[in-house]
């Protein structure tokens, strides 16, 4: 793919478990996206060896691990303003301190983990996507583990897929 269009494996809450298979769907994909609660970081290392990684900790990670990725990431991606962090709410319920900066400077696409729920809404308000790949850990409520695949081309969202990674714990 080109500068203007770039194919993104996008993963959260791992909690220190990376299932096998997510290398597998991550295959053909040009970067790797983890919004947070990554556990250890041994498991970055394992991402980072196979496909370039923009990680931002979450609220289990230790310290070696906020040494290393941020509490928030922003870039440009492909023409898309982009914004990953790890406790941010969702639209009409974004945390406070995301809504006080989304009122100054709102991204295109704004990517957050912590709920363990998967969400992909539009937000009229700020004129973004809002994305949460659910959980693709063994750590948590949620019952299915999910990843989220999707592309980017000339700062425009498209081919999103869902992959369902089975229950939570097999």
């Amino acid at each position: 793919m080109s500068k203007r269009s770039k194919y993104i494996g996008l993963l959260s809450d791992t909690h220190s478990y990376l299932d096998p298979s997510i290398l597998r769907h991550f295959k053909d994909c040009d970067e790797i996206w983890h919004a947070g609660d990554i556990g250890k970081l041994s498991l970055c290392d394992e991402l980072e060896a196979f496909k370039p990684l923009r990680a931002v900790y979450g609220n289990i990670d230790d310290a070696s691990i906020r040494q290393v990725y941020p509490l928030d990431l922003r870039f440009d991606c492909a023409g898309m303003r982009v914004w990953i962090t790890h406790i941010g709410g969702y639209p009409g319920r974004y945390s406070k301190r995301v809504r006080e900066i989304m009122l100054d400077d709102p991204p295109d696409l704004f990517i957050c983990g912590h709920s363990h729920i998967l969400k992909v809404m539009p937000d009229k308000k700020h004129n973004l996507i809002h994305i949460n790949p659910g959980a693709c850990g063994n750590h948590g409520f949620h019952k299915v583990r999910t990843i989220i695949r999707f592309k980017i081309t000339e700062g425009k969202l498209h081919d999103m897929d869902v992959v369902e990674l089975g229950r939570r714990g097999h």
